[in-house]
């Protein structure tokens, strides 16, 4: 299973992002994605994940209503739509693929948010 993940980079605060993750190796479709994030000396945390119909998502108190998650399972992508950025949002984004027990990570993409 490979995850990569994209898009990262400094943006002022209040700008946009869109972090994307490309899947290969893995029945994308049958899999629940995922992204979570780890700003420096902080734990990871919960951003957002999406089932695997793309169906349903779900979301971190921290990205609510700031955030959207979407995915297609025809290109096996999976993506984070990142408005309204804080310098609080400074963190190495990570995305995961989630099938009952079977969880998979990818590389992190650095996003900076300056003030």
């Amino acid at each position: 299973v490979q995850l990569q993940a994209s898009g990262g980079g400094l943006v002022q605060a209040g700008g946009s992002l869109r972090l994307s993750c490309a899947a290969s190796g893995l029945p994308f479709a049958r899999y629940a994605m995922g992204w979570f994030r780890q700003a420096p000396g902080k734990e990871r945390e919960f951003v957002a994940r999406i089932s695997s119909s793309g169906g349903s998502a779900y979301y971190g108190g921290s990205a609510l209503g700031r955030f959207t998650i979407s995915r297609d399972n025809a290109k096996n992508m999976v993506y984070l739509q990142m408005n309204s950025l804080k310098p609080e949002d400074t963190a190495v984004y990570y995305c995961n693929a989630r099938r009952g027990s079977r969880v998979s990570w990818g590389q992190g993409t650095q996003v900076t948010v300056s003030s």
